[in-house]
Order: structure tokens, then C-alpha cells, then sequence
């Protein structure tokens, strides 16, 4: 295979940096910084891609919190995912590394809480105000002849409806579900369509060109969501509190506005 005279030249430059000042590692671009790591596969160049793109570890890191597992677990998880994204990588591919690596890390993480999931045992907290919230459900269930709602369950119990949902969502953290179960007991979303994929359009939504595009296709609420979620990765329950609504329409609003830009896509 020919070599690039570029590449030539970087690898020149960088046998002559412990000589010289002249090479700065720090001003070549990822593709030139990939190719010399390709050939010379030293620890300082591949440490230095690493520092480099660490915020992607953290950002990950932050969607999978609260879920039962400390957060420094989690992204030591994530950081060696990194460490193997970035010597697997292959330039070649002609995609970006963060699109490479995304979901390399997401996949890692998750099958480290497959792996735990056995182990992990349930707070004496959440467990006690489970059972009164599942109690209040049961006896709502007798006297209204139907399943109780989050807002007659929080009302029954004097609480928030956002405590009465994190209390659910992280009970079911702690147990094996069933993927066909509804995530509410009083709406039909499905519990396998809120959970994370490898997905190959999300290449195409990092293309800067498409989301200006396609977010004109958005209304301002939905474009404030985009913002608050996917920009400056809010939880649900943060935009929740933003928009003063409950946690439940802000999961169906992230349903609506994914297939939204699946559709978007598609054509």
C-alpha cells in the first residue's frame, strides 16, 4: 500500500521529537493523529487521543447515572471502552471517531449492568416506599374497578408524582423486565422503546448540514427539548421540571421526536 508523503512526514517529525520542539503533537488534526498512531502504536500518542476525547466517557457516563451503580464505576467503564475504541479504530472506514466510539462505549456500559444486575442489591429506601406505592396501587385498583394513575397514586400517598415515578423507575433498575411489559400501567409504551440501540442513523444526525435542516421541521417546543436532551444532556426529569409537566409526557415527547427524525431521515 502507498504511503501518504504527509504521513512521511509526521512520522520524520515525530522520531525527531525528543531532539527538537519543533513537533507539537497537539496540531494535527484526527485523521493525521490516527495515522501516526497507526504506525508507530506509542502509548504518549495514543494516551494523548485518549485525554482528547475523554468529555465523550463523561457525557456517556452521566446517561446512565442513578440507576444502582456509582458514578466513578461507571465511567472507569467507559474510559477503558475509550482506551479500545481508539486502538481499533481504522481511519480507512471514513467516519468520524466520535461516531466509532459512541456506541462502543454505550455497549460496554451495558453489558457491564448485565453483568452486575445479579448482584446489585436494593436500597432499604427505595424498597420500603415501593411497597407503600405498590399498597396505594393495589387499593386504588379495587375502589376505581381500573389501574391507578401516577397523579392518584402520589395524591393517595401525599407525594410528588416525580418521586412516585423515580421510585418505579429505579425499582425496576434492581429487577429483570420483561421488554413486552408497559412501562406505565396506564399507557401501552413498551418497555423495549425506551431503551438505547446501535443505531447507523445516528452518523447522519451528527452531520451539523441535516439537523439545521431537519430542525426546521420541529415546532419550538420540540426544538427546546432537542436543545435541553441531546445538547446539554438534561435527564427527563430535568425537563420535566423545566417545562412543568411530568416525567411521563417528556419520555413520550423523546419517542415522538426520535421517530420524527428517523422519518426525517428516511427520505
Amino acid at each position: 500500500m502507498l504511503r501518504l508523503p504527509w504521513l512521511k512526514i509526521l512520522e520524520r517529525q515525530y522520531e525527531m521529537c525528543s531532539k527538537s520542539e519543533a513537533f507539537n503533537i497537539g496540531d494535527l488534526n484526527e485523521k493525521e493523529l490516527f495515522e501516526l498512531y497507526t504506525k508507530n502504536r506509542d502509548v504518549e500518542i495514543r494516551n494523548h487521543i485518549v485525554r482528547k476525547y475523554m468529555y465523550l466517557a463523561e457525557i456517556i457516563t452521566k446517561k446512565f447515572v442513578n440507576r444502582g451503580v456509582d458514578y466513578d464505576d461507571i465511567y472507569q467503564v467507559a474510559c477503558v471502552a475509550l482506551i479500545n475504541a481508539v486502538e481499533r479504530f481504522d481511519t480507512k472506514e471514513n467516519v468520524k471517531f466520535v461516531s466509532f466510539a459512541t456506541p462502543t462505549i454505550v455497549g460496554e456500559i451495558k453489558r457491564y449492568f448485565r453483568d452486575k444486575a445479579s448482584v446489585i442489591r436494593i436500597p432499604r429506601r427505595i424498597y420500603e416506599v415501593y411497597q407503600k406505592v405498590n399498597q396505594a396501587r393495589e387499593y386504588l385498583m379495587q375502589q376505581n374497578k381500573r389501574a391507578a394513575r401516577i397523579d392518584e397514586i402520589a395524591e393517595y400517598l401525599k407525594m410528588k408524582e416525580e418521586t412516585i415515578l423515580e421510585i418505579i423507575e429505579s425499582w425496576n433498575v434492581y429487577n429483570i423486565q420483561s421488554f413486552d411489559q408497559n412501562v406505565y400501567d396506564d399507557d401501552n409504551l413498551e418497555l423495549h422503546e425506551t431503551v438505547g440501540e446501535e443505531d447507523g442513523t445516528f452518523e447522519r444526525i451528527n452531520n451539523l448540514d441535516f439537523l439545521e435542516k431537519a430542525m426546521e421541521k420541529f415546532n419550538e417546543h420540540e426544538r427546546e427539548f432537542i436543545r435541553l436532551r441531546f445538547f446539554e444532556t438534561k435527564t427527563q426529569k430535568e425537563i420535566a421540571n423545566r417545562f412543568h409537566v411530568s416525567q411521563m409526557y417528556i419520555s413520550r415527547l423523546e419517542k415522538k421526536t426520535l421517530e420524527k427524525f428517523r422519518l426525517i431521515l428516511r427520505k
